[in-house]
């Protein structure tokens, strides 16, 4: 079997299969973060590079009203279509996550699972933090997940994970197969294997994220006054058990809010 070789984003049914077992988990940390952190009920939420939608839908379904935004026009055509189906609503918006301006500002913002990364300088990376800020109402926090590096970490990393939902079965791997800590990038691999039925595919594709140490994620955020740092949490999204952020963290959600002075 050749592989077809391009990126996973333009597969978006079968990018938000390979993902879609964490979902419940995620929007039950989000709409619990809101509780614990905003001081006024959460009706409004955005996604800035939300690709394929899966929290977009699943907020929409439980009452929210959703905004998702993302450059990728064939993982948007696939959102707009799923909500279409489950006859939902949300806005959706071809948008750079660096620069977008939403007709309203949102109560709380989110974006998980290292979309962050993809931004690959630091000035990219506080332009976008500045953005959101503008975009939420004073008080209204951001919740952004990523990876960090501690000093004694693997470089080449790997990850796999199976998913499925009715006659198709997804495989998944996830692998670091390049890093440069002085450019701080390092260069990932992902292969989907898709069975469905007798049939069998496989997607391959390539992409760079940007690296960062405790240290330096937290001087980004030093950078961007508009945000002050509530908590840390895990990928296990348990809203009773913060983290102490420091180096031997890795899967990292940070809880920021925006600060009401400079509103």
């Amino acid at each position: 079997m050749k592989p077809i070789v391009g990126d996973w984003y333009d597969h978006p049914e079968y990018y938000d299969l390979s993902l879609r077992d964490d979902t419940p988990l995620e929007a039950k940390f989000l709409e619990a973060a809101c509780r614990k952190y905003c001081d006024f009920p959460v009706h409004r939420l955005v996604e800035p590079a939300c690709g394929s939608g899966r929290l977009v839908v699943e907020m929409a379904a439980r009452g929210y009203q959703v905004t998702g935004l993302d450059l990728n026009e064939k993982a948007l055509a696939f959102l707009r279509k799923r909500l279409k189906r489950r006859k939902l609503r949300a806005e959706v918006l071809l948008a750079d996550m660096t620069e977008f301006t939403l007709s309203q500002p949102a109560d709380a913002a989110f974006c998980l699972l290292n979309s962050f990364r993809h931004l690959l300088t630091e000035a990219a990376a506080k332009s976008h933090l500045e953005t959101v800020a503008h975009n939420l109402r004073p008080g209204g926090i951001y919740i952004l997940g990523l990876h960090l590096v501690p000093p004694d970490a693997y470089e080449n990393a790997i990850e796999r994970w199976r998913s499925s939902q009715g006659k198709t079965q997804i495989s998944t791997d996830l692998r670091v197969t390049a890093t440069d800590r002085r450019r701080r990038i390092e260069t990932l691999q992902v292969s989907l294997l898709v069975r469905r039925s007798e049939k069998l595919w496989r997607f391959r594709g390539k992409f760079d994220l940007r690296l960062y140490t405790a240290p330096q994620f937290r001087k980004l955020l030093t950078s961007v006054p508009a945000f002050e740092l509530c908590e840390v949490y895990d990928f296990w999204y348990e809203i009773d058990e913060p983290q102490k952020f420091n180096n031997e963290i890795s899967d990292t959600v940070f809880i920021l809010r925006k600060r009401i002075a400079n509103c």
